[in-house]
């Protein structure tokens, strides 16, 4: 039985503004974007902004050396562009160098056959080739309106202050301070002797920062360069060399040879709603699966709607792992995921997600470049001849699902964090602002179920016990409580423009996520 409070209750503030919104996981990141807004910016300058502060700001969780996807909505086009910033396996990656180890699963994000030393999980060999610089380059080359080198300053001047590490930040240094101690890099940058993780002791006001120079340093050299300045150059050939350093495959010609995707979002049209999701190797195809089987079920009650939930997600994941090669997540194991979304005061939206894929990614740091580095290959199946397979120059699938939608005069920009749990969340989000006729802060506060793919439902235990008995008798339920540590839902960010006012909202259990306002300002 939880010993947590039974009488604590936490909300969070949503302003309603003429002026734009940034929803991040981190406030600071947030403030950063709208700062952008106000100054004048456009929704694509403020996410370039936001995508480097909280790449600083959460390294564990995002960064210059990991990838994602994002869906752009111009107001005065119409247009919803996708943009797949996804990571790569590098093109000289020898597959026999994975071999099955015969232990049974992997324990990390996948179950897949556990491979000798993990060397798809962790480690050098676990890098695949980053994308998110030039994911938001290409944005910001197509619409931004303020200098690139200006949306940079406020990640360099963080990370020349370097990180703070509270209490928040201690607990998740400490979750992996075993797997961070074992690449030298790693431990000098999160650790104390190599050992104990960052942090201030439990009265103490926390005074513990990151030291982040090197990473200062790199984010001014793309600054100046533009963002083929992580690809090409200097930089790049200091990173490729650092990994091999370490038995890495990343390489220079890897790195120089890497470009985003860039092309129509995938439309879903939805009652009376129209969605825009990531078409190819994302949650997109399953988001449009489950609101496809959604519109035609019965909404009528709470207790026939969730049921309906459930159906619809357990459907659309089993589809999901039959077809597309990705064979579900450990449930316990943390993700490596940060969203946001933007609004601006001229109605343009960017939906954006970006990820190392594990917590501390591969826990190797580039000492040249001060970079966390991902552990994309982990996204492979080892096995060979499946469609998911370890292979070189291969894209990773991924679990990421931004998503943009519109109902009526609302329109919405959404998405989360939280691996195979990030599609629960915001199908669930999406019908309760289409179905259930909720603005961003009702939708956010709103109890949700998880179905992805597993025996059993995760239940809120707030839901009413109609709900609950109705969800028991579908399939095996277990309730559960939205906390701060573990999450048992995912982490969403929103913004939403209803006529001509803006507002957004974060996960409402999380220490760090809001939304903020140019006006907060």
């Amino acid at each position: 039985m939880s010993a947590l409070s039974k009488t604590q209750v936490t909300r969070k503030h949503v302003v309603k503004t003429a002026g734009g919104v940034v929803a991040s996981q981190h406030r600071q990141a947030a403030e950063a974007g709208a700062a952008v807004l106000r100054a004048g910016g456009d929704a694509v300058d403020a996410a370039v902004a936001t995508s480097f502060v909280v790449g600083v700001l959460e390294p564990w969780m995002s960064g210059p050396a990991g990838g994602g996807a994002a869906i752009h909505w111009r107001a005065d086009t119409g247009e919803a562009v996708a943009i797949n910033f996804g990571m790569r396996s590098p093109k000289g990656l020898d597959v026999a160098n994975y071999p099955l180890s015969g232990d049974g699963k992997a324990g990390d994000l996948f179950p897949w056959e556990r491979v000798v030393d993990d060397r798809n999980v962790e480690g050098a060999t676990a890098i695949a080739v980053p994308g998110t610089v030039d994911g938001i380059g290409q944005a910001h080359a197509r619409w931004g309106k303020m200098p690139w080198a200006d949306l940079l300053e406020p990640a360099i001047a963080h990370a020349k202050e370097g990180m703070l590490v509270d209490w928040y930040a201690a607990l998740l240094i400490a979750s992996t301070a075993r797997n961070l101690a074992r690449d030298p890099d790693a431990a000098t940058l999160f650790l104390d002797d190599g050992i104990w993780p960052k942090g201030s002791g439990w009265t103490a006001v926390p005074d513990n920062r990151l030291d982040q120079s090197r990473m200062a340093d790199s984010l001014s050299h793309i600054a100046q360069s533009g963002a083929r300045g992580f690809y090409e150059g200097d930089l790049a050939q200091a990173m490729a060399r650092d990994v091999q350093d370490k038995g890495g495959y990343l390489s220079a010609e890897d790195l120089a040879g890497y470009k985003a995707w860039m092309g129509a979002a995938q439309p879903v049209s939805y009652r009376d709603a129209q969605f825009h999701v990531m078409p190819g190797l994302t949650a997109g195809p399953t988001f449009a699966r489950v609101m496809e089987q959604l519109e035609g079920a019965d909404l009528s009650t709470p207790a026939a709607t969730y049921v309906a939930y459930a159906r619809a997600l357990d459907r659309a994941y089993a589809e999901r792992l039959g077809k597309m090669g990705d064979d579900g997540e450990v449930p316990e194991a943390p993700g490596c995921t940060t969203h946001f979304s933007v609004v601006d005061r001229d109605g343009n939206m960017v939906t954006h997600t970006q990820t190392l894929l594990s917590i501390f990614g591969s826990r190797v740091v580039s000492p040249a470049t001060g970079f966390l580095m991902n552990n994309g290959i982990m996204w492979f199946d080892p096995e060979q001849g499946r469609p998911n397979s370890l292979a070189p120059n291969k894209a990773c699938l991924m679990n990421v699902c931004p998503v943009l939608g519109s109902v009526g005069d609302k329109r919405f920009a959404l998405g989360a964090s939280g691996g195979r749990k990030i599609v629960s969340a915001v199908s669930q989000i999406a019908s309760f602002m289409v179905d259930g006729k909720m603005d961003v802060e009702q939708a956010f506060h709103t109890p949700r179920i998880d179905m992805s793919g597993g025996d059993q439902i995760i239940a809120d235990e707030t839901l009413p016990p109609e709900v609950l008995s109705a969800l028991a008798e579908e399939k095996p339920t277990s309730t559960t409580r939205r906390t701060v540590s573990p999450y048992a839902f995912a982490c969403p960010a929103g913004v939403m423009r209803k006529g001509d006012v803006n507002s957004g909202c974060t996960e409402i259990m999380s220490p760090w996520g809001d939304a903020i306002s140019e006006d907060d300002l």
